[in-house]
């Protein structure tokens, strides 16, 4: 008997793809593909038709949410990360997931790297350098309405940039992929997000509720994957147009994205291991190595002092970020906090299954240790060195960084301008960016199919396939809809689409506890301490 049968005490006859339906070669769920497919081809149809009505409309369901429900984005990270702690500390973080004689399918050094790859990387190198520039010279207001320039500015310039991309993001997908691994690896349950709900819904997961919370991950993971692919190609064309010396505009964004589409067919048709993780590594390499030579190429000494300095100013300041009552920067937490909120909700199901696919045989307390803090250290390391060079150059006149911020997509390569060899740093960061973009397109693929063939993990290479072109498509129409305005646009369309995944988020919150206490109670009525797992 195997593992999950011998843990398991969800008893359901439901088979994984009953459901589904084989049209045109594919092997997909009925109605969560066509619903979905449906519903996103109707939007690009009427954003090319309507451009204008299609982004006075999200930018109206973004105000609405933005007046009603800030506080809501507000308090569910800081909800979620205290779940993921509780359940670290607990006896529940014994639990393996797989069962006891599962062992993990990577090392960890690739574990690592493909949720490096998989969750930040391309947020990374847009807001690198950008971010703490931004608020430490007021490009789009400061955090807490800090005065530009002051010692308060740059402490928070770094604090703010770590809230953002530290702890709690990590914590949004660390509990939907432990979810997802949990639920499909210990309970036999199809590797789909309406299966973390059988707690709570037991056999009404198979009908019309399973099928709504899985077409709002779908919708979710789309808008908040092409919102990543749009900022992604806007930065990678104006560092092109910025070498090359000719003028961006949307045309040449949606080529390039129409070609890293054709980069990421080929990823996804090589596999996990042929795609992901190789595309992950390499990823990792280069990225390491022009981490390296910021470091070493700019303000040494206040790059290595700033690593702890910016750990402990977070530390500082995380509390009074995290509050939104009576707060003077409404328009600053609006535009930045918030929409950094509901984007890493709107990327939780992609980046969620990703992990539990590739966290097999890890243990609770191993889970969350690695998910939370790697790549936490990460973000510090990263941020203080692009955030340092770019900041010190603007506060010396360097450069063409000295006026400040004039485009967010352009201060990687202004940083690298100043520089040694420029032109080699520079093309490096926009293959990484390409190879990041192409990395994020294959696995959302990946874990989209996976929702909408019904929780296969087999299924045609053709539907992911047809995922890849879509998320192709819909960032190409955001960025055309969105004109003068794109990354707005992209902004309003992730926080309307995450909307209603925040409400499924915390309710999976719960459903997992309940899921993860049944277990305990049944290991421990087995009498069998060993397969509890070592944490």
């Amino acid at each position: 008997m195997s593992d999950v049968e011998a843990t398991s005490d969800y008893e359901t006859e439901y088979e994984v793809g009953q459901d589904n339906v084989e049209v045109l070669g594919m092997d997909i769920h009925n109605p969560v593909f066509f619903l979905s497919a449906g519903l996103i081809l109707i939007f690009a149809a009427l954003t090319l038709v309507f451009p204008d009505v299609t982004r006075d409309v999200m930018n109206g369901a973004k105000a609405w949410t933005l007046s009603k429900l800030d506080w809501f984005f507000a308090a569910t990270p800081v909800l979620v990360l205290a779940v993921c702690i509780g359940l670290a500390v607990s006896p529940l973080g014994r639990i393996r997931l797989g069962g006891q004689e599962a062992r993990p399918e990577f090392s960890r050094a690739s574990w690592v790297a493909m949720l490096f790859a998989a969750g930040v990387g391309i947020g990374f190198m847009f807001y690198g350098a950008a971010e703490p520039l931004a608020y430490y010279s007021d490009w789009f207001g400061t955090p807490l309405n800090a005065e530009a320039g002051s010692e308060q500015a740059y402490r928070l310039a770094f604090s703010a940039t770590l809230f953002h991309w530290g702890l709690f993001p990590w914590a949004i997908y660390a509990i939907v992929g432990l979810a997802l691994g949990f639920f499909a690896h210990n309970k036999g349950l199809p590797l789909t997000i309406r299966s973390a709900f059988y707690p709570i819904l037991g056999e009404r997961i198979w009908g019309w509720p399973g099928h709504l919370i899985d077409l709002f991950a779908v919708i979710s993971t789309v808008f908040g994957l092409a919102t990543t692919i749009g900022i992604g190609a806007t930065q990678a064309t104006s560092g092109l147009a910025y070498l090359f010396g000719f003028e961006p505009n949307t045309l040449i964004q949606t080529g390039l994205i129409a070609t890293i589409t054709g980069f990421a067919v080929i990823s996804v048709m090589r596999g996990m291991n042929g795609g992901v993780k190789f595309l992950s590594n390499l990823n990792m390499g280069i990225a390491l190595a022009l981490l390296l030579f910021v470091i070493v190429m700019g303000p040494t000494l206040v790059i290595f002092t700033g690593f702890g300095r910016h750990f402990f100013s977070y530390l500082q300041d995380m509390f009074v970020l995290t509050n939104w009552v009576g707060r003077e920067d409404t328009q600053w937490f609006h535009d930045w906090t918030i929409f950094y909120w509901a984007w890493w909700i709107s990327w939780s199901p992609f980046v969620g299954m990703f992990i539990a696919r590739i966290s097999l045989g890890r243990t609770v307390r191993e889970y969350f240790a690695v998910v939370l803090l790697a790549p936490f250290v990460i973000c510090i390391i990263w941020f203080t060195a692009f955030g340092e060079t770019a900041v010190s150059q603007f506060n010396n006149g360097q450069g063409d960084l000295a006026g400040g911020v004039s485009s967010a997509s352009l201060v990687l390569f202004h940083m690298l301008s100043s520089l040694p060899v420029p032109m080699i740093t520079s093309a490096a960061a926009i293959f990484l960016l390409i190879v990041f973009i192409v990395t994020s397109a294959d696995s959302g693929a990946l874990v989209v199919d996976s929702i909408t063939s019904g929780g296969k993990t087999d299924s045609p290479v053709i539907q992911r396939v047809f995922w890849a072109c879509m998320l192709g498509v819909t960032a190409s129409v955001l960025l055309y809809g969105g004109g003068k305005e794109a990354l707005q646009t992209l902004q309003a369309g992730t926080i309307t689409a995450a909307t209603p995944f925040t409400f499924i988020l915390l309710i999976c919150c719960y459903s997992l506890y309940k899921g993860l206490r049944d277990e305990h109670r049944l290991l421990n009525e087995a009498n069998d301490p060993a397969a509890v797992g070592k944490g």
